[in-house]
């Protein structure tokens, strides 16, 4: 088959941007790599126009590059299968679309938007650690994956230079969905944004983000740090000043050799400096810091939210601190001694402030629930860990290939165990209803 048969043979979406091209694989329909918005360095973006049909079909069988981004000795242990064949670059602004291999336009399916984590510095949509394949043909949903710029080039505003541009990107990718969505089967009167760990404190400001009102309709998230987002204007200040010396036309690698001295101004702020970049309030698009409680008030009855935490959400970053580590590795007594510290650490940074959040949310006329995920194989230290969430919800052989966090299980019992937590989820997305009791390592509350 030559190549243009092979473009009129594959599945075809019409849509507002144009006649796009995807591909199929392991049982769904992708259309990868789709352009929802172009910027140029600390600009915000702009959408990305339609393309003619007599300009041909756009192809979308190439994953959306990933925002350029300093790897962690932390990250490549944990998940040693990296970035698989992705590409980065500064000018990521993509996402990629995966259905149900008979989605068609009129199926209103629920739609789910996922922001990606990664401590606002690291991570992408279409890395293999992601693959909502599994997710989408069990509970027949249109998952969107979105890539946005990350660090300093989308999180650190300073001088004239702009803050919170990958928000703003974010925001964009979010109108592509309302714009598009429905050529691919999805409903765009039911969007759900989900993210995990910055995704999801990032899913909590799109809901107060100017020009974001009506983009979507519930948000699932997870593992959000909200204990260590607040109270930042300081230590954002004190790296702004170290990366204003970068020009800003410098070249990328130029820029990337910057954050390790950036980062260095941020240590000094305790817990804060765990997570250096971050929503900057004040700054467009968000409210300041004194006014975005009576923002989420406000927008509590429009947005239905899942909020939760895993169990032991720290244990995934104890090993980092030197002295923790070496506690840690005592024979017998080792793991007793630190794990007071772990669920300490995680009550403070993540499970107290979602508890605070939801209640607010529910006191101002939101409906919501909340959720504790506790699931790891049986002797596994990092059992309910940060991330571990993300094996369950897209269970992807390859992508999680090697990672200590699933040491001891094999893959059939990640992908059950993953199962309720998939349901969940998708239930959620479509009714705004919490589906049952949980299960075992899955506790609705």
């Amino acid at each position: 088959m030559t190549s243009d048969e092979q473009v009129r043979a594959a599945p075809r979406f019409e849509c507002d941007a144009g006649v796009v091209v995807g591909w199929r694989d392991a049982g769904v329909v992708r259309a990868t790599g789709l352009r929802y918005a172009r910027a140029e360095r600390h600009a915000a973006p702009v959408a990305e126009p339609p393309v003619p049909v007599e300009d041909g079909p756009i192809l979308a069988t190439s994953w959306s590059p990933a925002c350029p981004q300093v790897g962690s000795p932390l990250l490549q242990r944990m998940f040693p299968a990296g970035f698989g064949d992705l590409d980065q670059d500064e000018h990521c602004q993509a996402l990629s679309v995966t259905v149900p291999e008979d989605a068609a336009p009129g199926d209103d399916l629920p739609v789910m938007v996922f922001l990606h984590g990664g401590s606002y510095v690291s991570g992408a949509g279409d890395v293999p650690m992601h693959d909502p394949a599994t997710l989408v043909r069990e509970e027949r949903v249109v998952v969107v994956s979105v890539n946005y710029r990350l660090g300093l080039f989308g999180f650190l505003g300073h001088a004239d230079r702009p803050a919170n541009l990958g928000l703003l990107d974010q925001v964009e990718a979010l109108r592509w969905v309302r714009r598009n969505v429905g050529g691919f089967g999805g409903d765009p009167g039911n969007v759900t944004a989900f993210g995990e760990s910055a995704g999801a404190d990032a899913v909590l400001h799109l809901m107060v983000a100017e020009g974001a009102r009506g983009l979507f309709h519930r948000a699932i998230v997870q593992s959000a740090p909200l204990g260590i987002t607040r109270g930042r204007e300081a230590m954002s200040e004190a790296m702004a000043a170290e990366a204003g010396t970068i020009p800003a036309d410098a070249p990328v690698e130029e820029v990337l050799g910057h954050y390790e001295r950036v980062n260095d101004r941020a240590r000094s702020f305790g817990l804060l400096g765990g997570m250096p970049f971050g929503v900057q309030y004040g700054r467009s698009p968000v409210p300041a810091e004194d006014d975005v409680e009576a923002a989420w008030a406000a927008a509590a009855p429009d947005v239905d939210v899942l909020i939760g935490t895993n169990s032991r959400e720290t244990s995934f970053f104890v090993s980092e601190v030197p002295a923790v580590a070496r506690v840690g590795g005592l024979p017998v007594a080792g793991r007793a001694l630190v794990e007071p510290l772990v669920r300490l650490l995680t009550w403070r940074i993540y499970t107290r402030d979602a508890v605070r959040w939801l209640r607010r949310h529910r006191a101002a006329g939101g409906r919501g629930g909340r959720y504790t995920l506790s699931w790891g194989p049986r002797g596994n230290p990092l059992a309910g860990a940060h991330t571990v969430d993300l094996a369950l919800l897209f269970p992807n052989p390859e992508g999680w290939a090697g990672s200590p966090l699933l040491d001891g299980a094999g893959w059939d019992d990640v992908v059950a165990a993953g199962r309720p937590v998939r349901r969940v989820w998708a239930a959620f997305a479509r009714t705004g209803e919490l589906a049952g009791p949980g299960c075992g390592h899955l506790t609705l509350h």
